[in-house]
């Protein structure tokens, strides 16, 4: 029952109100210093994400749900400045924290619950695709995933994104951003947004040079590094507009409570019908 009382204080009375906001002693320009070095330097060595949430969120406030399904994908609420919102974000600690069809299903559910009622959505974003294998494409993967990119379109509430590593492909447009009409997009200075990983990317575009190279792993390992620095980072999305601002990890929680303030007053409308034909 303490569960279930916690939970309804995140929401509204019906889906006319507004969420509930409460006073909150946590100050909202509060600096972490601890998260500039939660990203480990190894893109391939994992981090716990809800550690990050419990630093950026207002205190003790993060409550998540269906904790033991789908934990590549972290669902929950919490309060930034007191105001509700709702929390979508991957957990690399969990098989990298990919998008499978459970996470997918998961997401999908809890982004149209918010929307529901008026609670905006804050998406932190560290993914490096959807899960292959014969398994996931026979389960039908594409048509899941559809379910989560449908209800982060579809929502009208205000969105927030924050991109703390991995933003590859497909996934990375799902997550809420510009493309599905996220309304603000960060970025840490750690992000990479791209097609897929700097490895696989030097290994196709640069497949001949390495080949003709009379030592091709120096060859692989120079491309790589060129590479790195010219595109695995957030500045050149930042430079197209697919990133709002990219921000000192630190400051994220005063980000998100002045990018929410500003939103709080959106208004939003979908094309006058029924409602979306959701890919069931």
């Amino acid at each position: 029952m303490s569960a279930v009382r916690r939970l309804v204080s995140y929401l509204p009375s019906n889906n006319l109100d507004d969420p509930p906001i409460f006073a909150s002693d946590d100050p909202s320009n509060r600096a972490d210093e601890e998260l500039d070095s939660i990203v480990p330097d190894n893109p391939n060595r994992p981090y716990d994400m809800k550690e990050v949430i419990n630093r950026i969120v207002d205190r003790h406030s993060f409550f998540e749900v269906q904790e033991n399904w789908a934990q590549n994908l972290i669902v929950g609420f919490a309060r930034l400045g007191g105001r509700s919102v709702g929390i979508v974000a991957q957990q690399p600690a969990v098989l990298a924290g990919v998008l499978d069809i459970n996470s997918s299903d998961k997401g999908a559910r809890f982004v149209r619950f918010c929307d529901c009622f008026n609670i905006p959505l804050v998406t932190l974003e560290d993914v490096p695709g959807f899960l292959p294998g014969v398994g996931q494409e026979h389960g039908g993967i594409i048509r899941h995933g559809a379910k989560l990119l449908f209800a982060y379109c579809e929502a009208t509430v205000p969105k927030v994104t924050v991109i703390t590593r991995k933003a590859y492909g497909g996934a990375y447009d799902v997550m809420s951003s510009k493309h599905v009409r996220g309304d603000i997009n960060y970025a840490w200075p750690t992000a990479e947004i791209a097609v897929m990983g700097v490895d696989g990317a030097v290994n196709i575009i640069f497949k001949d040079e390495i080949e003709q190279a009379e030592d091709p792993d120096a060859k692989r390992q120079e491309l790589v590094s060129y590479y790195q620095e010219k595109f695995a980072n957030p500045y050149v999305a930042a430079g197209r507009g697919y990133v709002d601002e990219v921000i000192e990890p630190r400051h994220t929680r005063t980000k998100l409570i002045v990018a929410l303030d500003m939103l709080k007053n959106k208004r939003d409308a979908n094309p006058p019908k029924k409602h979306g034909n959701i890919p069931l």
